[in-house]
């Protein structure tokens, strides 16, 4: 195969989520010595973009989503160190996590899939994750965005608990906050006080590097 077919392979292959594929194609493309950087950026960034444009049309719905970015996944899991090897620059640091009192982590999981495909560097904190476990996290990764997760109606209010934790630790104005989940709304997240809020995987990063954008332009002005 030529570089190019790979290129387009991976691409077809990510979208269609085939992950057997897609992860044989990034091993040849390795001992083709093609450079990461290029996999990633001309091939599976560009499928993850394609599925998050399908999802906005109708055209794909959240099983597409999760099997394209578990597809993409594996692929990462080879590439991952690689990029870091050749100093390929993230955009930015993303802590994630689902609050306490809340176990589901599918959609958290595939938020986390699209971010590090669009350049983030992701610290998962997992679930069940208590307000002073996300300080903690905070002060020792130096996140630029603080994610939390709720999936539960009743885990939501769990949202202003870690906001007021990040308040009383003296952080908050440190970190951009997003929250997210099934049954959160804008007008949720405007109540508790986060920065920004996404309906899905997609919007997630959109928003996010809005977000960022913002907050770097302000500091630099």
């Amino acid at each position: 195969m030529t570089p190019d077919e790979i290129l387009k392979g991976l691409y077809d292959e990510t979208l269609a989520g085939n992950g057997p594929a897609v992860l044989s194609l990034t091993n040849q493309a390795l001992e083709m010595k093609m450079e990461p950087g290029t996999l990633l950026f001309e091939a599976l960034i560009p499928a993850l973009e394609e599925v998050g444009a399908r999802f906005e049309r109708g055209d794909y719905f959240v099983p597409e989503m999760l099997i394209a970015g578990k597809a993409m996944a594996g692929s990462m899991e080879v590439l991952r160190p690689l990029l870091a090897d050749t100093g390929v620059q993230t955009i930015g640091t993303f802590l994630m996590g689902t609050v306490k009192g809340d176990v589901h982590d599918i959609g958290k999981n595939l938020v986390n899939i699209m971010l590090e495909g669009a350049g983030f560097e992701v610290i998962d904190l997992g679930v069940q994750v208590a307000p002073e476990k996300f300080v903690a996290a905070i002060n020792e990764h130096q996140p630029d965005i603080v994610g939390f997760s709720a999936f539960l109606t009743t885990t939501m209010p769990m949202f202003k608990a870690n906001l007021n934790a990040l308040e009383k630790a003296g952080i908050r104005d440190q970190v951009i906050v997003m929250v997210g989940g099934a049954p959160v709304t804008q007008e949720y997240a405007d109540v508790v006080g986060a920065d920004g809020y996404a309906a899905d995987a997609s919007a997630t990063v959109k928003r996010a590097k809005a977000l960022l954008a913002e907050r770097r332009a302000t500091v630099n002005a």
